[in-house]
């Protein structure tokens, strides 16, 4: 079987502290490959350190939408150009925990800095997008879209990281020509499985979200990136395809689009 590619997760995370170097051993006997994302300055400059450290991992420097609130620019741009980051991210909007305007306001105002930050350094964006649970609170990818077609010109491309959106909005984000990102809840509900057998494979994503968000057949297991192969055997079944076509093209698209030259 291909080398597969784990395009988001989070092995810098405490959940790992004490078997970090056993869990990414696991996906390195596995073949899989991964970025690990950051999610704040923190995180961000942790994600580097594991990308030094190993030759099969990339970083992403960012914020969470939720993790805002004493962000200062200037220290993600020193990050920024460090050797193995491949992208901004993760950045965007979380209506699902933020649902006062005001705060909602301040996410976009954020998202636009980023965006700006990844036009200066030609970099790809990883975008988190999450509803709030109300419609009458905003939806966030609405917003997102409308914020990313008005900044189309000045794109180095994307993934909308663990897409839960509409048909609809998904065919947005295609059109916007970014990629998606599926990870483990693909593998438990039916609620996207239109939406995956829709997108071109040439614009899907693996991910695994680790440590969140376990596939079958590890639910109620702490997820990490070995697990990446449950996802594609679900895309496979979705889209009636061999899993080794899956595991291929999607991680040449993760080469692509972050522009990494690796081969394991």
């Amino acid at each position: 079987m291909s080398s597969a590619f784990d395009s988001h997760c989070h092995p810098q995370f405490p959940h790992y502290d004490h078997d970090r170097n056993e869990v990414l051993r696991r996906a390195q006997e596995q073949g899989v490959s991964m970025i690990c994302v950051g999610t704040d300055l923190e995180t961000s400059k942790k994600a580097i350190e594991l990308a030094r450290e190993h030759k099969n991992i990339w970083a992403t420097v960012g914020a969470h939408p939720n993790d805002i609130e004493n962000l200062i620019m200037d220290d993600f741009v020193h990050l920024i150009s460090e050797e193995k980051v491949v992208a901004v991210g993760e950045v965007g909007l979380d209506y699902y925990r933020t649902t006062q305007k005001e705060k909602q306001k301040k996410q976009k105002d954020v998202f636009g800095q980023f965006i700006n930050l990844a036009y200066q350094f030609k970099k790809p964006l990883v975008l988190h997008c999450r509803d709030a649970a109300s419609g009458s609170k905003g939806r966030s990818h609405k917003d997102m879209i409308e914020i990313l077609k008005s900044a189309k010109n000045i794109l180095y491309g994307g993934v909308a990281h663990s897409f839960t959106g509409t048909l609809e909005e998904a065919r947005e984000y295609l059109n916007l020509e970014l990629c998606l990102g599926f990870n483990g809840i693909i593998t438990f509900t039916r609620q996207y499985d239109e939406i995956v057998m829709h997108t071109p494979l040439e614009k899907i994503l693996l991910e695994t979200d680790a440590p969140y968000l376990t596939p079958k057949p590890y639910r109620g297991k702490r997820n990490e990136p070995a697990y990446v192969i449950e996802v594609a055997r679900r895309v496979a079944e979705l889209k009636d395809i061999p899993i080794e076509k899956v595991i291929k093209v999607t991680t040449q698209n993760a080469f692509d689009l972050f522009k990494i030259n690796y081969k394991p």
